[in-house]
This record gives structure tokens, C-alpha cells and sequence, in this order.
């Protein structure tokens, strides 16, 4: 692994660990649909924003129908996922269940995509989740069948980042390759449409009693921009450099 490959894995585990205070912050407020529905809609927003300042080529090389299906499967759910477990579970929780990503991709590549299990996985896996167990301080909780179904819900949204890594790997990587932010926008495209029928549904059954203050939409703002836009450009980057695991 190269050192700007490092360096962008790094900042992008940040990120993604604050993401979890924000939805902390939100979706208690909001409701868990409409978070994972807006988060999706800004990271889309500050996308086209970039591709548009950047001058951008908008040409998918007919990968498009392939990115719209990762971001169901890398934003959609797990944004869902998240945002439910975010109104049940501390974030520090969900941050260490979050830490089972890598292992579950091991586990998923074993399965269905013929990768070997090495020593140096297994290693990496386990270091990991003892790093992220040691920084959040998780203090002991009641364990219930909603903490329960929490913490299910975190592990289904790492199953689905293990199988996007493959797919992203396979769909994009395998056939030619695509620039990054165009993958993370159209899968972000992907993740809203898929939300909205959601996001909509989940406001005919129980509208938020509240929006929420300053505080609530700077935070939104947040998870939308540099936890979903900056940090999808970045996660699309290392799986076309380094590979999924």
C-alpha cells in the first residue's frame, strides 16, 4: 500500500466514525428515514457541485446501470440501516460494529468471490477491531431485543459495504475502470431513488414531530457533504487502487 493509499484510509475511517455522531444527532430528532434520505440527497448535491466545478466528463462508459445498483447496495441500505440503529444503539456501538466491515468482506470474498483467507487478513481484521473497541470506550449498555435488532441492523449494512467492495471491483474496476466521482455520484443517484418511496412513506406514517434546530441541520449537512460526497470520492478511489479487503 502506497503512502497517499494510507493516507486517504485513514481519513476516510475518520470520517466515517464521525458520521456517527452526526446521525446520532439527527435521527433521534428526524426519524431514521428521512436522515438516510437526505444524507444520501446532499452527498448527491456536493457531488454534482464538485463534478460541475471541476469540469467533469459525464460519460459513464455504460456503467451507469451498474452504479446506479452499488448505491443501493453500498448507500441506500446501509444509510437505512444506520440511521435506525443511530435511534437505539450509542455511537460508539455502531462505530465497532461498523469495525466489522473488513471482516465480513473477508468472510463474503471467501464465500462468493473465490478470495483467499490469508493469515495477514485475519490479522489486519482483528487488530482493527480491537483499535476501534479501545478509542470509542463503549460503556456497558442493557441489552434488550431493540439493542438487539440495533446492532443487527449495523450488521447487515457491513454485509452490504463487503458485497459493494467486490462488485465495485467487478462491475467498475474488472471493465475498464470509471472516474471516481462519477461512480460515487451515480451511486448516490442510485441511493436517493431508492430512499425516496421510503423517505416518503416513513412521512405518511409518522411525520417527525419536529425539524429540528441549527444544530440538527448542521450536522445533517455534515453526514451529507463530508461524510457521504468527500468520503464516497475518497472510498471508490482506494477500492479502485487497492482492491476491496
Amino acid at each position: 500500500m502506497r503512502l497517499a493509499d494510507l493516507v486517504r484510509l485513514l481519513l476516510l475511517a475518520a470520517i466515517w466514525g464521525a458520521s456517527f455522531l452526526f446521525m446520532r444527532i439527527v435521527a433521534p430528532v428526524l426519524g431514521s428515514m428521512p436522515t438516510a434520505f437526505f444524507r444520501a440527497s446532499l452527498g448527491m448535491l456536493g457531488l454534482l457541485i464538485i463534478l460541475l466545478l471541476m469540469r467533469v466528463r459525464w460519460d459513464f462508459n455504460g456503467k451507469l446501470k451498474h452504479c446506479l445498483v452499488l448505491g443501493v447496495i453500498n448507500a441506500g441500505l446501509p444509510s437505512a440501516m444506520y440511521c435506525m440503529a443511530a435511534l437505539v444503539l450509542p455511537a460508539g456501538y455502531s462505530a465497532i460494529l461498523n469495525a466489522t466491515t473488513p471482516m465480513m468482506s473477508v468472510m463474503i470474498g471467501m464465500l462468493f468471490f473465490a478470495e483467499a483467507l490469508t493469515l495477514s487478513k485475519i490479522a489486519g481484521v482483528a487488530i482493527g477491531l480491537f483499535g476501534v473497541a479501545v478509542l470509542t470506550r463503549t460503556g456497558p449498555v442493557e441489552f434488550d431485543l431493540t439493542l438487539l435488532l440495533g446492532a443487527a441492523a449495523c450488521m447487515v449494512a457491513t454485509a452490504c459495504y463487503g458485497f459493494a467492495g467486490f462488485l465495485t471491483r467487478r462491475w467498475i474496476g474488472l471493465q475498464g475502470g470509471l472516474d471516481n466521482r462519477l461512480t460515487a455520484f451515480a451511486s448516490l443517484c442510485g441511493a436517493s431513488l431508492f430512499l425516496l418511496p421510503l423517505f416518503g412513506g416513513s412521512l405518511l406514517i409518522q411525520p417527525p414531530a419536529s425539524w429540528g434546530g441549527l444544530n440538527v441541520w448542521l450536522s445533517l449537512a455534515g453526514l451529507g457533504f463530508v461524510c457521504t460526497a468527500f468520503a464516497y470520492v475518497l472510498y471508490f478511489r482506494l477500492v479502485s487502487d487497492i482492491g476491496p479487503i
